[in-house]
């Protein structure tokens, strides 16, 4: 076997081909033909301009830049494959074309080299469309060997961790990041198209605040204080709507300290989006057209298959109430039980651990946890949330047990969180002190009291609906990605002992 590629089967000494190359590189450096000092290389074409252009490029000279991923020689001519951004090309390498030297020179070339090549279009016998090579330059010497077979849940740790490699050899991870950046865009321009402004907030917060979770903490030395990695931009958002700005969105990095699973990882990005003078219903039109907009955009289509399962993100999508998602999937009516020993009592029935003070929505919240929510296959918006478990929401006027809350899931997966925005800044205090409380009774995950965002609430903040959006889950659904890690380019990772 060559030291071409690296066969995980073969038990050759991966010692050797390390040997082996590094001396390959030895030579060129004593010969003056260091790749490492060459500095730029001109590139005017690409694997697929040359063949989707082929028509009008035949007999042209092109300039070309890769990485070689196959090797045939056969003597005084070569074949090999380089791939670039776009694609693979193969090239046709003649000693006559090139002369002696380049082509002793490029026969030690090694699978993994990156190389720049001019040559003209032209096609193979075999009807192949191909770059004829005048000129061959080796622009970096590549000292691991690749793999030879780099997929399979046994390679799967080692993907993540070397995603570089991974990006090489499976051209489906790479698109799926080219999807990732298309998802992305569309949102943007969405957004920006009806009068959305995009902000920046602060990543180190004093308070954290604007979710329910436990956070990373750093100290400021200059101002000997502590400082924690934002779990939500929400409150920051809201001083904006405060503010004037009345339409504001931000695309952006949060860090929860907790744990990771295919759905979690400590650090991904969210969107949050807020809008004065509107309220959950009107999220809801937003959350519907984001979405289906978006996955048109990416992938031509608002019917996708997420892991076996036919998904139609067209709008309208279903709506539920907790209470009727919970009776619907359980028989449970929590319309018809009043107070929190009797909702105690169905959760012991259902099976539910519960803390002895637990309350009637936190039941309520328990039991579409446990039984509804991976039910939930077509894009359904689940809404009128328990005021315990919604503390920066409004309350409905006629149901104060209830806020106009929402959540969106589909797949079973939950993809997005939406408020009519609380603005009242008395009502707001009440619910942070029983968030306090909560927390001092050891609950790390609930809210802080942040009192400059009480004291912005004072100032006025009109009627505002507010949405956010997990753009990792949202890009797993439409790129039928399993895990979270499979659309993170760098996911958190353990360090190898």
């Amino acid at each position: 076997m060559s030291d071409d590629i690296l066969n995980t089967n073969d038990t050759i000494d991966l010692n050797e081909i390390l040997r082996v190359r590094r001396q390959k590189l030895q030579e060129l450096q004593a010969n003056n033909k260091d790749p490492f000092r060459k500095v730029k290389y001109e590139v005017n074409s690409s694997s697929l301009e040359v063949i989707d252009n082929f028509e009008n490029m035949e007999g042209q000279l092109v300039s070309l830049a890769g990485r070689i991923i196959s090797k045939r020689e056969m003597g005084k001519a070569s074949f090999c494959d380089i791939q670039d951004k776009y694609g693979k090309i193969q090239l046709y390498v003649r000693v006559n074309e090139i002369g002696e030297e380049s082509y002793e020179d490029f026969k030690k070339y090694d699978i993994g080299d990156i190389i720049g090549v001019e040559g003209e279009v032209f096609k193979t016998r075999k009807g192949e469309i191909s770059i004829k090579a005048h000129k061959i330059i080796l622009l970096a010497k590549s000292l691991q060997p690749l793999p030879e077979k780099w997929h399979g849940l046994k390679d799967v740790d080692l993907r993540y961790r070397q995603r570089y490699v991974d990006l090489i050899v499976n051209p489906e991870v790479k698109d799926t990041f080219i999807t990732r950046t298309k998802i992305i865009k569309a949102i943007r321009k969405y957004l920006d198209d009806r009068g959305f402004l995009e902000v920046e907030t602060p990543l180190l917060n004093p308070i954290a605040g604007g979710a329910a979770a436990r956070p990373f903490i750093t100290h400021h030395n200059t101002l000997d204080m502590d400082l924690y990695l934002r779990i939500a931009p929400e409150l920051y958002l809201k001083r904006l709507i405060v503010g004037g700005l009345e339409r504001v969105y931000e695309i952006g990095r949060m860090f929860r300290n907790e744990g990771i699973s295919v759905k979690h990882n400590p650090e991904f990005t969210m969107m949050e989006v807020y809008q004065a003078y509107t309220d959950y219903r009107g999220m809801m039109e937003l959350a519907e057209g984001i979405v289906s907009t978006v996955a048109q955009e990416a992938l031509g289509t608002t019917k996708i298959e997420y892991q076996g399962q036919e998904v139609d993100l067209t709008p309208p999508w279903d709506r539920l109430t907790m209470i009727e998602a919970v009776k619907k999937y359980t028989g449970v009516d929590f319309d018809e039980i009043s107070g929190d020993e009797e909702a105690r009592k169905i959760a012991i029935e259902k099976g539910i651990e519960i803390k002895a003070d637990i309350k009637w929505g936190e039941v309520l919240c328990a039991l579409f946890e446990e039984y509804v929510e991976e039910k939930l296959i077509r894009p359904t918006f689940i809404y009128d949330y328990p005021i315990e478990v919604s503390p920066l929401t409004k309350k409905k006027p006629d149901r104060p047990e209830l806020t106009e809350r929402f959540e969106i899931f589909v797949t079973g997966r939950e993809m997005g969180n939406a408020y009519s925005e609380l603005n009242d800044p008395i009502d707001q205090r009440q619910r942070f002190v029983e968030q306090m409380k909560k927390r001092e009774a050891g609950d790390e995950e609930a809210n802080m009291i942040d009192e400059d965002f009480l004291n912005a609430l004072e100032y006025g903040m009109p009627p505002t609906g507010g949405l956010g959006i997990g753009i990792d889950r949202l890009i797993m659904l439409l790129t039928d990605s399993w895990s979270i890690r499979d659309v993170l380019l760098f996911p958190t990772m353990k360090p190898k002992a």
